[in-house]
C-alpha cells in the first residue's frame, strides 16, 4: 500500500465507522433495541475491516519509485560524525557552561 493509499484507507475507515455508528444508533433507537444497535455497529466494523485492512489494488495506485542499485551506489548514505554522536546531537549554549 502506498502513501496515498494509506491516506485513502484511513479516510474511508473513518467515514465507514461514523456511518455505521449513525446507522446503528438510528436502528437501535427506532426499534428500541440496544442489542440490535450493537449488532448493526459490529457489522459495520467488520465491513470496515474487510474494506480497509487488505491491500486492495485501488490502494496502490501511486507506487513509490525506488532507486536502482547502480543509482543508489552513486548517492552514498550520509555518515554521522563522531562529535554529533558523542554529544547526542545537542549543541551547548553559553548559558550552561
Amino acid at each position: 500500500m502506498d502513501w496515498q493509499g494509506q491516506k485513502s484507507a484511513e479516510m474511508l475507515m473513518q467515514v465507514l465507522l461514523v456511518a455505521s455508528a449513525v446507522a446503528a444508533f438510528l436502528t437501535g433507537y427506532a426499534m428500541a433495541d440496544f442489542q440490535l444497535m450493537l449488532l448493526v455497529y459490529a457489522g459495520g466494523v467488520v465491513l470496515t475491516a474487510l474494506v480497509t485492512v487488505p491491500n486492495w489494488p485501488f490502494f496502490n495506485r501511486h507506487p513509490l519509485k525506488w532507486l536502482d542499485t547502480p543509482e543508489a551506489d552513486r548517492h552514498p548514505r550520509p555518515q554521522i560524525s563522531s562529535t554529533t554522536a558523542s554529544t547526542g546531537g545537542k549543541k551547548k549554549t553559553g548559558k550552561n557552561k
